[in-house]
């Protein structure tokens, strides 16, 4: 569906506002200088994937997805495009401000290929999406940064695109829009391709096959969307800090099921909600400063048996044990648990509990958290569970360790049927009310 080669888009920096006189007068000689904000670039996407692109502010992005939507032109190489496509890069890109919002939408679909009679069947789809209501006949002159994502998602979402770009479009609307913009999205995954820019890589990892990483115009890496996004960080991580990250490790397969021996007796019920976990891996994917680093991550029941089978609805103690490898104040341990598309479920540190008297560590002394909680009741499927280790705060820290899929967990079944989990009742009443009927 997309595929460029050498790919480049250079724009040229004039001085002073004469030397663009200069130029056109006198072309053999050179007033201005080149700045490349995309170079070198070679992407294959084929059709139905979905393909992240992460990168700073800067790095060549936008600039990618509007050469690949036909709004600017390449200075070098070639890009062959297939197929309709439904660009969403910026708010308002192609709405004109004096029209109104059903100009717009007219305006809009046309541009992208609808004819008359097909904008004036999807118009009314086309505005119960957007869901402005009277402001549809005002001039978008007058609109927030919501109303205008709402109006242009809704224009891509009905003109029967092969593919769809989507560039941080999502971070100005409201909650309830954004998530039917994912639903829509997510059913677009199905049978068209999908590039989306974000600098928020849990939802690159819930969304994606793939992703590339731009950085100074050009692709630093291209792979796996887990891989790529933990690469970014630690690279985000190295930035703040200051100092230079390493990514270790590699990433396993989910281990084949082995019974605990209590295996039998759990899997009574059909409705219990039975949680493999699978040994502690030391060389998970994982990246670091290398201040300290995790020495063990393990699920036990409160009286400090290991489990390899966790209940649902049950009390367990998550305990994460790290060595320092220098002096440090205030080290903070912390994890995550994660569903199999990278998207965090829940997980704590321990900052809160002890920022009014926080811990000292010497070189090669050992530090231990234990989290003790009810075991939350999980939809079916595989999940994983990171774990961190820092000294600082939550807002100004060092990442000495961040250890990715430290623990892997597998659900069989239950009854959680909506949402990520289930939250263990403490009760649940049903009664008829006697009396006057309401």
């Amino acid at each position: 569906m997309i595929d460029a080669a050498g790919l480049g888009k250079a724009y040229l920096i004039y001085a002073k506002p004469q030397d663009r006189l200069k130029q056109m007068l006198f072309r053999h000689k050179r007033y201005y200088t080149e700045y490349w904000a995309v170079q070198n670039v070679d992407i294959r996407i084929g059709r139905g994937e979905t393909v992240g692109i992460v990168g700073r502010n800067g790095s060549g992005k936008s600039t990618l997805l509007q050469m690949i939507a036909g709004t600017l032109t390449p200075n070098s190489g070639t890009l062959n495009v297939t197929g309709r496509v439904a660009p969403l890069l910026e708010l308002g890109a192609g709405f004109n401000p004096e029209f109104t919002g059903r100009e717009n939408v007219r305006l809009s679909a046309a541009i992208l290929g609808l004819s008359n009679a097909q904008i004036d069947e999807r118009e009314p789809a086309i505005l119960d999406f957007a869901g402005i209501g009277d402001f549809v006949d005002q001039p978008v002159k007058t609109y927030s940064s919501g109303m205008y994502a709402r109006l242009a998602f809704a224009v891509a979402a009905h003109v029967d695109a092969d593919i769809l770009i989507v560039d941080e479009i999502l971070a100005v609307g409201d909650a309830a829009f954004t998530q039917k913009c994912m639903r829509f999205i997510h059913r677009f995954k199905e049978h068209g391709t999908i590039l989306f820019v974000s600098h928020d890589t849990g939802s690159v990892n819930a969304l994606c096959d793939r992703a590339i990483w731009m950085e100074n115009g050009q692709v630093r890496a291209e792979g796996d969307a887990r891989d790529i996004s933990l690469a970014y960080q630690a690279s985000l991580h190295g930035e703040i800090d200051g100092r230079s990250f390493s990514i270790t490790g590699r990433r396993r397969d989910m281990p084949r099921q082995r019974q605990d021996v209590r295996h039998e007796m759990i899997s009574g019920s059909t409705k219990r909600n039975e949680i493999e976990v699978f040994e502690f891996d030391p060389n998970a994917p994982a990246y670091g400063a290398g201040g300290g680093q995790i020495e063990s991550v393990e699920i036990a029941d409160l009286a400090g048996h290991r489990l390899g089978v966790v209940e649902g609805g049950t009390e367990v103690r998550l305990t994460i044990r790290a060595v320092a490898r220098e002096p440090m104040k205030h080290p903070i341990l912390g994890f995550h648990l994660k569903n199999r598309l990278g998207q965090e479920i829940f997980g704590d540190n321990t900052y809160l509990d002890h920022a009014a008297n926080p811990l000292m560590l010497e070189a090669s002394e050992m530090v231990e958290a234990q989290f003790t909680f009810q075991m939350p009741y999980l939809a079916e499927g595989d999940y994983s569970l990171s774990a961190a280790f820092a000294s600082g705060s939550q807002i100004d820290h060092v990442q000495h360790h961040w250890l990715d899929d430290a623990l892997l967990f597998r659900c069989e079944g239950g009854h959680v049927r909506l949402g990520q989990i289930g939250i263990p009742m403490h009760s649940i009443n049903l009664h008829k009310l006697n009396g006057t009927p309401a």
